[in-house]
């Protein structure tokens, strides 16, 4: 037997072993980013919360006013996004 063919199993078995290690990062990191199992479970915002809401007009007068008053007359669809920090 050849003292080289001793050292070059232990490279093959060693990039085996990381390459393996790479593909199951690589598994672990597609199924993590496309699922939520780590993420926290959002709370539904009720009724009371929204209508109290501050809103103002993106127009040059700025008015504020409260949420309540998009309904209070019509229909309204109302989508409440917080964003994190």
């Amino acid at each position: 037997m050849c003292p080289l063919q001793g050292a070059a199993g232990y490279i093959t078995m060693g990039l085996w072993t990381l390459g393996m290690g790479a593909i199951g990062a690589a598994v672990a990191g597609i199924i993590l980013a496309n699922t939520d199992l780590l993420l926290s479970k959002s709370e539904t915002a009720s009724l009371e919360y929204l209508e109290e809401a501050d809103l103002k007009t993106v127009d040059d007068e700025g008015r504020s006013f409260k949420a309540k008053e998009l309904w209070q007359k019509n229909g309204a669809v109302i989508m409440a996004v917080r964003r994190p920090g």
